[in-house]
């Protein structure tokens, strides 16, 4: 997904896969609502699996999980957490080397981009593509952290995502996040 502006390194992971976390972020609460059995979803910069693996459960045997990094080291976390849960086989890993989603080779009913769009230098080429890939009625959840992002700055991600196409479904309201939930 090309350039960036920080991105937490994989020495980190620890920081973004633990019990504290849960309890504020948790993924049955943030997308379990948005996913159903046989779903096929991405998570967009993945990072150690937080989402990614919850997600896999969600999808049961049926879906697919696609998660997205430009790290190779968050892609391996990743594999070994969904080894132990049992969803290895549910999970394609795909690791982004361009300003692309490299890889992306189906229509998804549900991506996820979890405090990683503000990261992006495109984020026009970001939602244009992605849009192309959302099947019809398929839906976006875009979550910001409000100590990196402004709400200005998030209104103007917003705006991006109509730009491409994309409609404002639901502001969906968590303590310390920003979020906006579209549909194709």
């Amino acid at each position: 997904m090309g350039a960036h502006q920080h991105v937490c390194s994989a020495e980190h992971a620890k920081w973004l896969n633990n019990w504290a976390r849960k309890l504020l972020q948790n993924p049955e609460r943030f997308v379990g609502r948005f996913i159903k059995e046989g779903d096929t979803v991405a998570d967009f910069g993945c990072g150690p699996g937080f989402f990614t693996v919850p997600m896999a459960e969600m999808v049961g045997g049926s879906g697919k999980v696609l998660a997205f990094d430009i790290q190779q080291a968050m892609l391996e976390i990743v594999r070994r957490n969904a080894e132990k849960k049992g969803s290895a086989d549910r999970i394609e890993l795909r690791l982004c080397i361009s300003n692309t989603l490299v890889g992306l080779d189906r229509d998804i009913d549900f991506a996820l981009a979890f405090y990683m769009v503000h990261e992006l230098v495109d984020r026009d080429a970001f939602f244009g593509e992605l849009r192309n890939y959302l099947r019809t009625n398929g839906r976006m959840l875009v979550v910001e952290p409000p100590f990196h992002v402004t709400a200005e700055s998030f209104e103007e991600t917003v705006a991006v995502g109509e730009k491409a196409g994309l409609k404002v479904k639901e502001r969906p309201k968590w303590f310390m996040n920003r979020a906006v939930l579209f549909s194709r």
